[in-house]
């Protein structure tokens, strides 16, 4: 499903909101705008959003302890970002 990104500014999701926030329960993707630099994305909060699960928690230690044991990426500079996503 590739759907267009609605852009609105501030001032029509005020006007709308409830419209606004149907579209993205149905999946709709929408950017609204705040001046010219500021831009924000509506997306729906599903309830385990911010459920740390049991799953969770075994992935994060997992992640901890590779990173202890030195089987991590580090990049200290944005050279070093560049570098790495450019050998991916």
């Amino acid at each position: 499903m590739n759907m267009e990104v609605l852009e609105v500014t501030s001032r029509q999701f005020r006007e709308k909101q409830k419209n606004f926030f149907d579209m993205a329960d149905t999946g709709r993707q929408i950017v609204i705008r705040r001046g010219r630099k500021q831009a924000y994305f509506l997306s729906p909060v599903e309830e385990d959003d911010f459920v740390v699960t049991p799953k969770l928690l075994k992935k994060l230690e997992q992640a901890r302890q590779e990173f202890k044991d030195g089987k991590t990426t580090v990049c200290r500079t944005f050279e070093e970002n560049v570098k790495f996503l450019d050998s991916l």
